[in-house]
C-alpha cells in the first residue's frame, strides 16, 4: 500500500519533502499538470486534467491499495479520482483542502481579499508567483524563517480555470473511507470553512476529523504529527 501525494494550488510535488522522510510506507508525490515533471500551457489546464493524472499515477501502482492524500485545492480534486477508481483507493484523506457544495466553485468559497488577489492574478496576461508577502501570510503563519523561505522559494505560477470549475462529489459515495485533517491555524481555509466543508461531506458519507495545532501548510512545519496520522490510516486500511 502507498500514499499518493497530491499537492495544493501555487506548489508542486516537492512540497512535501519534509513528510516524506517520516512515512513508513511508500509515497509518491506527483507534480500535477502545469509544473515540474508535468509541464503544460496554464491557462488552458482545467480540473479534470489534474484529476487525470492522478488516475494515471494511480493505476501506475497496479493492484496496490492507495491512500490518496490531498492538500488544499486538491480537494476539487480527490472525490473526481474517487468517482472514476474508488477500487484502488483504500483512504481518502483531505488536509485542509477546499471541497465546495456540489456545483460551486473554489473561488466562491475564498475569503474575500484571497479571491481579489485570485482575480487580480487572472487579470495578468500570464499566470505568476504570489506575491511574498501574501504568501506569507497564508501559508507561513506558523513558520520560523528557514521553513518560510522552503515554502516561499517552493511556490510556482497556477492554472487559473480550475478555481473555477464545479465542484463534484459524487465520488465520496462510493465507500470509500474518509479523513479530514484540521489545520487549526489555517489563514486559508480558517476552521469555520473547513467545518463547513466537513459537514457538507458528512452529508454524503462518514467522516473522520483529527486536528493539528498549525497553519496551512502542516507538512512543512508539523511533517512528524502529520506522519503520524498518515501512517496510522496507512496502519488500519
Amino acid at each position: 500500500m502507498a500514499h499518493l501525494l497530491v499537492h495544493g494550488g501555487a506548489h508542486t510535488g516537492a512540497c512535501w519533502s519534509r513528510l516524506t522522510p517520516h512515512l513508513t510506507a511508500r509515497s509518491i508525490a506527483l507534480d500535477l499538470p502545469g509544473r515540474g515533471t508535468r509541464p503544460a500551457p496554464l491557462l488552458e489546464l482545467r480540473i479534470d486534467d489534474w484529476v487525470d493524472a492522478i488516475v494515471e499515477e494511480v493505476e501506475c501502482l497496479a493492484d496496490e491499495p492507495v491512500v490518496l492524500v490531498g492538500h488544499s485545492l486538491a480537494g476539487m480534486s480527490l472525490p473526481r479520482v474517487a468517482s472514476r477508481v474508488p477500487e484502488k483507493l483504500a483512504h481518502l484523506v483531505f488536509i485542509s483542502c477546499t471541497v465546495p457544495p456540489e456545483g460551486q466553485s473554489s473561488i466562491d468559497m475564498l475569503a474575500p481579499e484571497i479571491q481579489a488577489m485570485a482575480r487580480s492574478q487572472e487579470a495578468q496576461s500570464q499566470p505568476s508567483v504570489l506575491p511574498e508577502a501574501a504568501a506569507r501570510v497564508m501559508f507561513c503563519n506558523d513558520m520560523n524563517e528557514e521553513q518560510t523561505r522552503f515554502v516561499l522559494d517552493g511556490l510556482v505560477p497556477e492554472a487559473p480555470q480550475p478555481i473555477h470549475d464545479p465542484s463534484r462529489l459524487a465520488g465520496l459515495t462510493n465507500g470509500v473511507p474518509i479523513t479530514w485533517v484540521r489545520n487549526l491555524r489555517d489563514a486559508v481555509v480558517p476552521i469555520d470553512r473547513q467545518d463547513f466543508y466537513i459537514e457538507s461531506i458528512r452529508a454524503l458519507a462518514p467522516v473522520e476529523v483529527i486536528d493539528v495545532d498549525a497553519g496551512h501548510n502542516s507538512f512543512v512545519s508539523q511533517p512528524e504529527r502529520l506522519a503520524g496520522i498518515l501512517n496510522r490510516i496507512h496502519g488500519a486500511a
